[in-house]
């Protein structure tokens, strides 16, 4: 019978509680170790131990009922049985730790195969870049790293390309770019193929190349992906970046230099308008002026600037102020000074332009009647108009305008000579009203505005100031349409007033000039916010000295008119001012009739097209209609 006394087997108890902490200990340093162990019963290790120590022959005999004491003989043994327990359990547990671990490994070697990729494709991508891989690999690698670098070479362009077009298009943009996309796109694909390898290798190397994978993870995978991607993207990158940053590179510049030019241009023209300014014979000399919403003063008067004269103008929303200057300052300084301030936009600063009427040309004879001149409707004679008309002074006791409704008002300096000739004349071929002479709408409404002066030097004269206070009165008497028939150099204040009138529906049209076929553009008439009318005969041919250029718009009759005479009379004249009226009246006619249509474009696209096919620099669209509206 084998049996084991008490201090033996607490010895052996030990001895097995010291190897499963080695087996803990060992868990940790097994990958699959974790799992491996969760499967090895405690059970088995107890059964193993018995086993081993059923098989030693050893035994200590008691007597029958009684203890003896110790025995130096059992002492001996069981400390020789302690020994060999302890060694031959510890390397029992060692081998059987070992070969439950292996079979523990092998069991859940797939399960873990997926994690195993991942890991080891993370951990030897940035480590080694060189070797090959299967036909396999290297055909999903290529489908798939066409849609990753898409995306990377697109973003990696578009910060290159914006940072090396910002910091300077005068030098090599296309160098620039193509060096920082170089370097940006081996930092993108290297950042990128992280995540898309992972993401991309983990679904097509199950299928391709899970039975190389298996034999031999850590010699193939890792060196096969490196040096096909290093391989693909290189060919792919140089295709990709080629035709891509050709195309982006071709796009920016052409916006860099478009935006080049137009602050070239707009520095050229200034540099003209300022040329224009200087025109001592154009200007109010040792002044200057401003315009913008009242807002903008509270800014530059808390800034310290002090305005000599302030005018509101409430039909445009605005205020204009005049300002006292030295003969010897600079109008670009002032107007940089004053945008510095409130910011550009907000505010314009120009000079006091002067401008003329348009010397009429005298012609002998009766001339030729306003309404034989051209074909108007009959519903001109019932129709109550609303005409704005700025120009000289008129001569309301004429017997030809004597019945007219028409209101006037001065905007000259005060105490200068009015003359009258021109305003008369102008508003007898609108609204004259009498038996021996009518006007094309004798029952309409006129607002004359006058501004013109007599100077000495330089005949009828008009200002800026004049002209912009004028029609902040029209737009608040409400007329549908203005008749200005006077022509002068470009002023930044004018421009923006008539704007603000064209996006309250209000239609200007001014006359062309008769400054001759060679003339510069004249304005206002050249702003794009103003129809520009010019003058023909009764055979249709553009009168002699009217103006010429692209701004023009419409042609209508101007040449040998009769007309109201200031003091009395009736005298025949000849230029592009006399054939605003017809064009005036036309459009007043349609806003009454159609308020809500454009009048403008269906004055243009009803014009007889003359001269050159098209709109052309003589007649502009053609000649004025009114037979099928």
């Amino acid at each position: 019978m084998k049996s084991f006394n008490i201090f033996t087997s607490f010895r052996v108890l030990q001895v097995m509680s010291r190897s499963r902490r080695v087996d803990s200990s060992y868990k940790t340093m097994t990958f699959v170790g974790e799992s491996a162990a969760s499967s090895l019963p405690i059970a088995a290790i107890l059964f193993g131990a018995l086993l081993l120590l059923s098989s030693l022959n050893v035994s200590a005999q008691l007597p029958v009922g009684g203890f003896l004491g110790p025995d130096p003989v059992e002492a001996e043994i069981d400390e020789r049985v302690e020994q060999q327990l302890e060694k031959r359990v510890e390397d029992n547990v060692e081998e059987n730790i070992e070969n439950v671990v292996e079979i523990a490994t092998e069991l859940n070697i797939q399960e873990n195969i997926e994690d195993n990729i991942e890991e080891t494709i993370e951990q030897t991508v940035d480590a080694s870049v060189e070797g090959t891989i299967d036909d396999a690999v290297a055909q999903t690698v290529e489908e798939r790293l066409e849609e990753s670098v898409e995306s990377s070479v697109e973003m990696g362009v578009a910060e290159a390309v914006e940072s090396s077009v910002e910091e300077g298009v005068e030098v090599s943009v296309e160098e620039a770019v193509a060096a920082t996309v170089e370097e940006s796109v081996e930092a993108a694909v290297e950042s990128e193929l992280v995540a898309s390898v992972e993401s991309d290798v983990e679904a097509s190397v199950e299928e391709s190349v899970a039975e190389s994978v298996e034999a031999s993870i850590e010699e193939t995978v890792a060196d096969a992906v490196a040096g096909e991607v290093e391989g693909s993207v290189e060919d792919s990158v140089e295709a990709t970046v080629e035709s891509s940053v050709e195309d982006d590179v071709e796009q920016r510049v052409v916006l860099a230099i478009e935006s080049r030019l137009e602050n070239e241009i707009d520095e050229i023209l200034d540099g003209l308008e300022s040329d224009l300014e200087v025109d001592e014979g154009r200007i109010l000399k040792e002044q200057w002026l401003v315009m913008a919403e009242p807002v903008v003063f509270e800014e530059l008067t808390s800034q310290g600037y002090l305005f000599d004269t302030v005018t509101e103008l409430p039909g445009l929303g605005l205020r204009l102020a005049e300002v006292a200057a030295p003969s010897t300052f600079d109008i670009t300084q002032i107007r940089d000074g004053v945008l510095d301030v409130v910011g550009k936009d907000r505010a314009e600063v120009d000079l006091n332009h002067i401008y003329t009427a348009g010397v009429p040309e005298m012609v002998a004879g009766t001339g030729v009647m306003p309404r034989a001149a051209m074909s108007f409707p009959s519903d001109l004679d019932t129709l109550d108009l609303r005409v704005g008309m700025i120009d000289s002074r008129v001569d309301t006791q004429h017997p030809a305008l004597v019945n007219s409704s028409i209101h006037t008002r001065s905007f000259a300096r005060p105490g200068a000579e009015a003359p009258e000739f021109h305003g008369t004349a102008i508003a007898s071929i609108i609204a004259a009203n009498s038996p021996e002479y009518q006007g094309l709408a004798p029952m309409a409404e006129v607002y004359a505005a006058s501004v013109f002066e007599l100077d000495g030097k330089r005949g009828e004269i008009a200002s800026t100031v004049s002209l912009i206070r004028a029609l902040d009165w029209l737009i608040s008497s409400g007329v549908d349409v203005v008749n200005i028939s006077l022509a002068g150099p470009p002023n930044r204040l004018l421009e923006r007033a008539l704007d603000r009138a064209s996006s309250q529906d209000m239609v200007v049209m001014a006359a062309a000039g008769n400054g001759g076929p060679v003339a510069r553009p004249m304005y206002p008439a050249a702003y794009d916010s103003v129809v520009a009318v010019t003058a023909v005969d009764s055979a249709q041919q553009v009168f002699r000295l009217a103006n010429r250029g692209e701004y023009l718009a419409l042609a209508a009759p101007g040449v040998d008119l009769r007309h109201a005479q200031s003091g009395g009379g009736y005298a025949a004249s000849s230029g592009t001012s006399f054939a605003v009226p017809f064009a005036v009246t036309a459009a007043a006619r349609l806003s009454r009739l159609s308020p809500e249509s454009d009048i403008i474009t269906m004055l243009l696209e009803s014009a007889m097209d003359l001269g050159p096919p098209g709109r052309d620099t003589i007649y502009g669209y053609g000649l004025l209609t009114l037979g099928s509206l």
